[in-house]
Parts: structure tokens; sequence; C-alpha cells
């Protein structure tokens, strides 16, 4: 009776010190923490002297020291982006994160963007490829413009909004009859 007691004392000396060592290797994990970390950030963009994108948060985790860098901004972003004749287009988002081998910014939680024309494009999560300039998303979105008020889930759509794929859509289209154009002239 007494070795019972003993394997059964030593076998749960044995598990808690299993979980103790796992305890001790998630503490000195250094790749979940942060390199850097910025409060009400403020970051401007140029090109050739001409601003270009302004990009305000009100904290930003930089996590380029992990083997796929990225950086998070946990409590939203707000970007606000300048064409040539300098009209802005806002985008708000309650999260963001940038990897940045692949430049592809993650938007998630009441994503919003405002067009200098008035075109408001909704959703819960967008993808962005700044260098190709196209926006991408799974979820379901509104977009709302002088010719389009549609509601669709799937969006592939570059920046201007002049090439726009969807999946099944609900809404209206404003479609130019091409044969009477013709028949005009």
């Amino acid at each position: 009776m007494n070795a019972y007691k003993l394997l059964i004392i030593f076998f749960l000396c044995f598990i808690s010190c299993e979980d103790n060592f796992q305890e001790i290797k998630n503490i000195n994990n250094y790749g979940n923490f942060p390199i850097g970390v910025a409060q009400n950030i403020k970051l401007i963009y140029t090109d050739s002297a001409k601003v270009k994108a302004i990009l305000t948060s009100p904290i930003n985790y930089d996590y380029t020291n992990e083997s796929f860098p990225y950086s998070e901004f946990p409590d939203g972003i707000k970007i606000t982006f300048f064409d040539k004749k300098n009209q802005e287009t806002i985008v708000t988002a309650n999260y963001a994160i940038i990897y940045n081998k692949t430049h592809i910014v993650d938007l998630v939680g009441n994503v919003i963007i405002n067009t200098y024309d008035g075109s408001i494009l909704k959703t819960s999560q967008l993808y962005w490829d700044p260098e190709q300039e196209w926006l991408f998303t799974e979820k379901k979105f509104t977009f709302k413009s002088v010719d389009y008020d549609i509601v669709a889930t799937r969006l592939d759509a570059n920046r201007s909004f002049t090439i726009f794929n969807t999946g099944e859509l609900d809404g209206q289209v404003v479609v130019e009859d091409n044969e009477n154009k013709a028949n005009e002239n």
C-alpha cells in the first residue's frame, strides 16, 4: 500500500513539473514580444515632396523581429490617401495588421472607405495590396456611389473601383445601353 501511495505522489510531482516546464518555456519565448511600441502615431508618406498618405493610430506594435515580420494596430487605424489632384480618400478600421514581406494590409472590424467622390465601401474585413492598388474580401460588403448601390459577398476591385468583381450581389447597378448610343449617332 505504501508503494502505491509513493507511486501516486511521484506521478503527481512529475505532471506538476511538466506543467511548470512549459510555463518557463513560454516565459522565455522572446519572439512573442514586439520590438517596438509607438503610441498616438502619425506617419506621413511622401513621394517627390508631395504627401501621398497620412496614417494615424492610437498604438502600433512592431513585430519585425518575427520570422514573418508584421506591424499591428490593435486599437484601429485611419489612413488618408491623396491623389494627383490632392483629393482625399479616407480608410478606417477597428484593427489592422501590415505584413512586411508581402506588403498586404489586413483591415478588420468596421472597415469603411470614403472616396473623394462620395462613394462609400463598408465591410467587416478587407485586404489591401498597396503595390497593386488592389482590394479584396470574401466577407459581405456594401458599396454605394452615384452608379452603384450594392450588397454582396466577395469583392475583388482596384483602388478606384473602375474594375469591380463580386460574388452574388443584391442591389442596383446603372448600366449604359451601348446599342442605343450607337443608333443615335
